[in-house]
Parts: C-alpha cells; sequence; structure tokens
C-alpha cells in the first residue's frame, strides 16, 4: 500500500511514517508539508499542486485549512483518505460530507481504538445514571492549538446521542451567577507540559461518582490506529467513514 502523509513533518506526522515504515506491506511514497526540512526518507512537496506520485492512499494530520487542499487531490484523483487532523469548525465539517460524496474518507478526531470503546461504555453508563451531572475534563500538551479537544467533543456527543440530544455543552461559568444546569455537560480543557492526551468523563450522583478515564502515553497509538483506518478504507464506496464503523 503506498501512503501519502500529509503534514508529515508535523509530530504525528513523523510518527505516523515510522509506523508505516514497520507495518507490513506499507509505504510512504511522499509527503506534503508547509517546508521540506530534508529529513525524510521520502520526497515532500511544500505544494500540493506540486505533488507528481499517486498514492493509494492518504493520511492527513495536518491543520483544517491544509486539509481540505489535500482533499481536492484526492477528490481529483479519486484517493481514499484518513482524515485525523482536528478543530473544524460546523461548516467546514458540511464540506467534509459534500467531499464524501465523491470518495472514501475516513474522518476520526482520535484515532484510538479505546477512546471510541469508551465513547461506547458511556453512552451505556448514561442511560443507566441518566440523573446525574456529567462533566468531561481534557489534558493536553502545552502546544495544542484547539479547544476543546476533539475528542472531548466526541465523547460529549456521544452522551448527548444516549439522552435525546437534549444536552446543552458548557464551556465557561467564569461569568454566569448561577447554578448548574441538569441538562448541561461542562467540559474543560487543561494545557501543559507534554501530556499526550487524557480524557475523563465524571458522573456525579448524589453522594457518589463514578469516573472513566483513558490516558494516552505514546503518539504511537493514534498512528497505530490511523494504519488500520487506511486499510479500512481502502476498497470502501464513496461516503463518510468513522471508528464506530471499526469498533464492534
Amino acid at each position: 500500500m503506498k501512503v501519502l502523509v500529509s503534514g508529515c513533518n508535523g509530530k504525528m506526522g513523523q510518527v505516523v511514517s515510522k509506523e508505516v515504515k514497520l507495518a507490513q506491506d506499507m509505504d510512504v511514497v511522499c509527503g506534503v508539508d508547509r517546508t521540506d526540512t530534508g529529513d525524510n526518507p521520502f520526497p515532500v512537496f511544500t505544494k500540493v499542486s506540486e505533488i507528481d506520485v499517486i498514492p493509494d492512499v492518504i493520511i492527513d494530520f495536518s491543520v483544517p485549512e491544509a486539509t481540505f487542499e489535500i482533499l481536492e487531490f484526492a477528490k481529483k484523483n479519486t484517493i481514499p483518505i484518513v482524515i485525523a487532523t482536528t478543530g473544524f469548525s460546523d461548516s467546514q465539517m458540511k464540506k467534509i460530507e459534500k467531499y464524501a460524496e465523491s470518495l472514501p474518507i475516513f474522518k476520526s478526531a482520535n484515532m484510538s481504538y479505546e477512546i471510541n470503546l469508551m465513547a461506547k461504555v458511556i453512552r451505556e453508563i448514561a442511560l443507566k445514571l441518566e440523573n446525574s451531572d456529567i462533566e468531561i475534563v481534557e489534558t493536553h500538551h502545552n502546544r495544542k492549538i484547539d479547544s476543546p479537544s476533539g475528542t472531548a467533543l466526541i465523547l460529549a456527543d456521544s452522551l448527548n446521542e444516549a439522552l435525546n440530544y437534549e444536552m446543552t455543552y458548557e464551556y465557561d461559568r467564569h461569568s454566569k451567577r448561577e447554578k448548574r444546569g441538569k441538562k448541561e455537560i461542562g467540559i474543560h480543557s487543561i494545557r501543559g507540559g507534554t501530556e499526550v492526551g487524557k480524557h475523563s468523563v465524571i458522573f456525579f450522583g448524589e453522594n457518589e461518582s463514578l469516573e472513566i478515564t483513558h490516558n494516552c502515553t505514546s503518539r504511537s497509538v493514534f498512528a497505530r490506529g490511523a494504519i488500520k483506518a487506511a486499510q479500512f478504507v481502502l476498497h470502501k464506496n464513496n461516503g463518510l467513514y468513522s471508528m464506530n464503523d471499526m469498533v464492534i
């Protein structure tokens, strides 16, 4: 399988490239990034328009603006793509859905199998503890740009789906002078150090609480998940796929 890595010089792009090299029957044939550091064992293009290699699949760990550039390339050449980039607006998500009419797209804000399994588990808990106050706390390194994390939103959306979409998301109580609403999910972001990613969902009941936490200590987890996603989407029909399609 010939792989193009979009965002190849970023931290995740570098990890993906190394993991692809270790994978069986896969190889990075080229990458694309804003600059070519000269440190990669494969050609790196600084402009999508300059790419002269046609891969079997694209793995994208970049930024939203770059994602749409590589999506246009993927559409033009009918190449399946795995989008692991985060921070998309609602309007940008609608654009991705439109692209999925023309090619197979696998998109997830978190490529960890276990975090997506966690999303399923908390959905079941929410149904059984329907009167709980629910809070989400996410922790990431000090270089992460978007807040809250895409993973926190995955977890919140999973809970909201279980609760008939009656919940609202509360990101900032600083300016509010009122008690907590029963129909809200609090989402809190912590940034510091080199934390790869930690997510906790807490169900507060009367005189007791239940906390479910996933802690990732290596970016290789996400890289391996992206590789599995690439293998999954390679021969799929046009459409938008997610970890829900892989998690049993």
